[in-house]
């Protein structure tokens, strides 16, 4: 078993996928979009790298990253509040290296010279808009055991909607499936934004490779130009470079599209699907102070997950409740997803709809979508 305390550090990529909701990150990056309840995205790679002892984790943010710091703060949370190592948040202009970045080449550039200065020994490196409680020990147990220079996890699933309708111009949002060796696991093609219907071997975009060669193929490709890790990098090198892929069986949840954030939610309604993301090892946050939740008079709840700082008059199936929300005397909510301080007034009729924060909904208004197009209210607005 690795010592991961000492041979591993973390990088994440905060704004992967921002193009693909645009709604849910107007004010914010993919990283701080709340997801089940009382969590943010960051927080389930986060945790799940701190569950491994690994303690030195950089995020490379690129543009609306305000209210990820103000989350993450110091890092207490997830004990990475220390003098060495810890968490490093990397905004644009921070030094004179780093900038508004365009591809993992350029983010990775713009701080080699902090991971030249690093002790560790691998570089586990990860989007962010995976739901996901991930061993990477045993990953890391697993690349040493292959022998190999770079490792990707990757889940036999079919490929999202959201990125199988991608406009081809949206050179960002690069999604990547793989080929693999059937005997021996080692990656033999990586296909970049394909169109294959049915169960592919789909990139979570998580990779393990040492440092050192990191900083070397990232100095040689940025001299070239280059700007995306796996495209440019790992792709054109498959016969030079030992890559494996990690199959990946626990429980994920990828965000694609706005459908896909609501999707994703809602199955978590189900125990089984809540068991299996929390079970493993704990999820940590950012602790906000609020009173128990209070279900008042007649008020009915079912299945439904609900955070603290809830005030619950009228009735509510079938939703995710994050903190503060208050759901007004008369008023039936269904299958809906309410983010932090959206106020229900009274006598409100809503199904399928997903409220950004402090959202005000006025007292006898009627909103309906359906499972297959919620209905999206922007932050701060009062209808």
């Amino acid at each position: 078993m690795v010592n991961t305390n000492q041979d591993a550090l973390g990088i994440i990529f905060p704004n992967s996928y921002d193009n693909q909701v645009p709604e849910l990150v107007s004010e914010r990056l993919m990283a701080s979009i709340p997801f089940a309840s009382r969590y943010r995205m960051i927080d389930f790679l986060l945790s799940s790298m701190v569950n491994c002892g690994i303690d030195n984790i950089s995020v490379i943010v690129r543009k609306n990253y305000r209210s990820l710091m103000r989350h993450l703060g110091s890092g207490r949370e997830w004990d990475l509040t220390r003098k060495h190592g810890g968490l490093n948040i990397v905004p644009p202009f921070a030094e004179k290296t780093v900038k508004v970045y365009n591809g993992r080449v350029e983010a990775l550039a713009s701080i080699l010279e902090f991971l030249k200065m690093q002790k560790e020994k691998y570089v586990v490196i990860s989007d962010a808009n995976i739901v996901a409680n991930f061993d990477f020990n045993a990953m890391i147990d697993a690349h040493v055991a292959s022998g190999a220079d770079v490792t990707i996890a990757y889940k036999k699933e079919e490929i999202p909607y959201g990125f199988m309708n991608l406009q081809p111009t949206l050179t960002t949002d690069l999604y990547y499936t793989l080929n693999l060796d059937g005997d021996s696991g080692r990656v033999t093609q990586i296909k970049t934004n394909p169109k294959e219907h049915g169960p592919q071997n789909f990139s979570m975009n998580i990779y393990l490779i040492d440092r050192e060669l990191l900083i070397e193929q990232i100095s040689n490709a940025y001299a070239h130009g280059f700007s995306y890790f796996e495209r440019d990098i790992l792709a054109p090198q498959l016969e030079q470079l030992k890559v494996y892929g990690y199959e990946y069986t626990g429980y994920t949840a990828r965000i694609s599209d706005k459908n896909s954030y609501f999707n994703e939610n809602m199955r978590l309604l189900q125990d089984e699907n809540l068991s299996a993301l929390f079970d493993r090892s704990p999820i940590y946050t950012r602790v906000r102070d609020d009173n128990p939740t209070r279900y008042i008079g007649r008020s009915r709840a079912r299945n439904s997950m609900v955070a603290d700082g809830c005030v619950i008059e009228g009735e509510i199936e079938n939703c995710v409740l994050f903190r503060g929300v208050k759901v007004g005397r008369g008023s039936v909510v269904k299958n809906c997803i309410l983010m932090q301080d959206t106020t229900i007034m009274g006598n409100v009729e809503m199904e399928y709809v997903i409220t950004d924060k402090e959202v005000t909904i006025s007292t006898g208004k009627e909103l309906k979508g359906n499972d297959t197009f919620p209905i999206f209210v922007p932050a701060y607005k009062e209808i």
